[in-house]
């Protein structure tokens, strides 16, 4: 997942260790100190500061203001008939790339700071540069001398220069300039409710802390592994919270029915009352909002910037998708009934005929180990932390062409994280910066995903700025007995958000706003979910796997189990998405809606499995409150496009090839958003992209070749 922070009515702007603490060293890297980093020049700085008081994000934040303000007060000011490239458009660039790199030392805290005071003045600074950013975006004084720039010399700017132009006047007119003045202020008034709203919905689940009791009888089944990381009361209980390396790993492996049914309750009843309300309210603004601005519905309003166009081509696409999907999915429905029947008898237990949301993780993973005869509690002891970072790190070295260095003493937020520049591999030259906070504490965001940090683009002075990003994750802690051990959806996970970073690494953009991933939203998990496939192929998990006792490798028998699992439960959990995928077409094509009962309905009619009573998944839902509101079909979307790109290219001329990771890294990687997505898939291709790959990939064979998605 890439995060989005929201900054005009009608555009978001993306935001997108083992027990051992020995210094990691990479095969093809190195370690540096932080004080060599930083003597080159000041445009390779990474400056970005965490030790800010609550009263200096305060501060800060107010003088970032005044100096954005100030740029866009020249542009306005500017007489109508001088108004050229150098007096408009590049002073807004000069101020977007200065805003863009300032922001997020004040914005991004609320997500992983320790302290709960700096988490809420980050928070408090984003509302208040949400705010402001609303009353940029709507600056009818600076839009019209855009209109004036591309009347007099659109054709005389360079085609990157052009496309922002372009961006810029398309946004404005997606704010409303071009309506009445009272229209521009009810949107006006409606963008900043949307903006602070849905700072609070992610907040809430940020802050959220519940703790669940069990006994040793209430968790049987899980792995040893699992009990070593967990706390304790002192009568004995173990403290089981709703995070991540908590909740899969004990839905997936319990044997006690109650047990995980007290699970998936209180986890789909995260902060439940609080973002129902605000959810529910968010759908009634965008709602208002679209209708102003002439758009039939929200989901079509922010469909109108992405490669789908409008929510009649989502619709149709999921629709042909689902009917794919529900015949393989009523099979392994069935399936899963028969392994409940006998492990029922097996237990002792009374058989309700039924599926639950509480069962689904567990005999899903049961058909795992049935059918394919994956061992999770061996597989799991062949991917420690240190090993599965050092060997990613290591395949993204070689296939983009770049080398990593481990930054010593690095300035960090927390003394878990860890800085890497990243270097060219040929021209020695530094292109980035990264951080890596992969454990769960409190306050922290408790997903995965990739935070942009600092765009790489050219500044004022024409020298090119050094992006920098981070990864945020939730892998399960070392303890002083116990090494961090990740099961292989974790790694998974791990290379898709490390996809992500190499995106916003790699851009070689002029703009800011172009930088990374400034591309279409439905584009925008291509390069990240292509990457993916690594984790399923043999030679790449070799060099990320070994076990934790003795570095011996993973047996072949026992990868050879786990490649062949990929296409288990293909059906469930292909529909699962379109559920969710439905969930927010639905929500954002009406003016109101019963959040819990819409998808109560979409679960039932499509997946086949109830809603657990009295659970509102959509109030924990974050997606529809961080940038992908009416937009997150584009998971499955952009796959379409992701799994073409290695079928074609990568598995056919060598998954490892550094001539194919070079050619993608310029074409796709470099571009950011200067260039259109499907531009860019045609290039590497050679060709429209089609979905073959997309079905071979998921177990299903496709019949019709050549599919274009348009």
């Amino acid at each position: 997942m890439f995060i989005f922070s929201f900054s005009v009515a009608g555009a978001v702007r993306r935001v997108i260790l083992s027990s051992s603490r020995l210094k990691m060293t990479l095969q093809n890297g190195s370690v540096i100190s932080a004080h060599s980093c930083s003597s080159t020049a000041d445009k390779n700085n990474n400056n970005l500061r965490w030790d800010l008081t609550p009263e200096e994000i305060r501060h800060r934040t107010e003088k970032l203001i005044q100096r954005i303000k100030q740029a866009n007060d020249t542009v306005g000011s500017v007489d109508i008939g001088k108004v050229c490239f150098e007096n408009t458009l590049q002073v807004i660039a000069d101020a977007k790339a200065d805003y863009a790199a300032s922001r997020h030392v004040l914005d991004f805290p609320q997500y992983v700071a320790p302290c709960k005071e700096v988490r809420f003045a980050s928070t408090e600074a984003d509302k208040r540069l949400s705010d402001f950013d609303v009353e940029v975006s709507m600056r009818a004084d600076v839009f019209q001398r855009l209109l004036v720039l591309q009347e007099k010399q659109s054709c005389d700017l360079l085609p990157e220069s052009e496309r922002f132009l372009g961006r810029l006047i398309k946004l404005g007119k997606r704010n409303g300039l071009h309506l009445s003045e009272d229209i521009q202020d009810e949107i006006k008034s409606i963008s900043k409710q949307i903006s602070e709203l849905s700072i609070d919905f992610n907040r809430n689940l940020n802050e959220e802390n519940t703790v669940l009791l069990f006994s040793k009888e209430d968790l049987v089944g899980l792995a040893e592994s699992y009990a070593n990381g967990l706390e304790k009361t002192e009568d004995g209980q173990y403290k089981v919270t709703l995070a991540y390396p908590h909740y899969f790993p004990l839905m997936k492996r319990c044997h006690v029915p109650e047990t995980r049914r007290k699970m998936e309750k209180a986890f789909h009843s995260r902060c439940k009352d609080v973002n129902t309300a605000i959810l529910e309210k968010l759908i009634e603004l965008r709602a208002r909002l679209a209708n102003l601005l002439g758009f039939s519905s929200h989901a079509n309003y922010m469909l109108e910037m992405t490669m789908a166009k409008n929510s009649e081509n989502v619709a149709r696409f999921l629709d042909e998708l689902y009917e794919r999907l529900r015949p393989v999915g009523e099979q392994e429905r069935h399936y899963l009934l028969s392994l409940k029947d006998a492990d029922c008898e097996r237990r002792g237990l009374e058989f309700d005929g039924q599926l639950h949301a509480w069962d689904m993780p567990y005999y899903m993973n049961q058909v795992e180990q049935v059918k394919f005869a994956v061992d999770k509690d061996k597989l799991i002891e062949y991917f420690p932390l240190q090993v599965v970072t050092e060997g990613l790190l290591d395949i993204y070295q070689d296939l983009l062409g770049l080398k990593f260095q481990q930054v010593e003493k690095p300035h960090v937020w927390h003394d878990s994280v860890k800085l890497y520049s990243v270097l060219d591999s040929v021209t020695g030259n530094q292109i980035g910066q990264f951080y890596l906070d992969l454990h769960p504490r409190e306050g922290k965001y408790s997903h995965a995903a990739c935070f942009g940090l600092q765009p790489g683009c050219v500044g004022p002075d024409g020298e090119r700025r050094m992006p920098v990003a981070a990864m945020v994750a939730n892998f399960t802690k070392p303890t002083s007995t116990w090494p961090s051990l990740l099961q292989h959806h974790e790694v998974e996970t791990f290379f898709h958000e490390f996809g992500h970073i190499m995106h916003e690494l790699c851009s070689r953009s002029r703009y800011a706003d172009f930088s990374g991933t400034q591309v279409e939203t439905d584009f925008v998990e291509v390069p990240s979910q292509m990457l993916e496939n690594w984790v399923w192929e043999k030679e790449p998990l070799r060099r990320m796997s070994r076990h934790y006792k003795d570095d011996s490798p993973i047996p072949d028998a026992l990868l050879d189990k786990l490649i062949a699992s990929r296409v288990a439960n293909t059906g469930l959990m292909n529909l699962r998405q379109i559920v969710l995928s439905k969930a927010d077409q639905t929500l954002h094509t009406k003016d109101r809606a019963d959040t819990a009962a819409e998808f109560a309905k979409l679960s039932k009619d499509i997946l086949g499995i109830p809603a657990t009573p009295g659970t509102n998944m959509t109030a924990s839902f974050s997606h529809l409150a961080g940038g992908y509101d009416g937009q997150y079909y584009s998971y499955l979307w952009s796959e379409v496009y992701s799994m073409d790109i290695f079928f074609t290219r990568f598995k056919k001329e060598g998954i490892l090839n550094p001539k194919v990771g070079r050619e993608y890294r310029r074409v796709v990687l470099e571009a950011g958003g200067s260039v259109d997505g499907m531009e860019m898939l045609k290039t590497f291709l050679g060709r429209e992209p089609c979905q073959d790959a997309f079905f071979q990939c998921k177990g299903l064979t496709q019949s019709v070749t050549e599919q274009n998605l348009h």
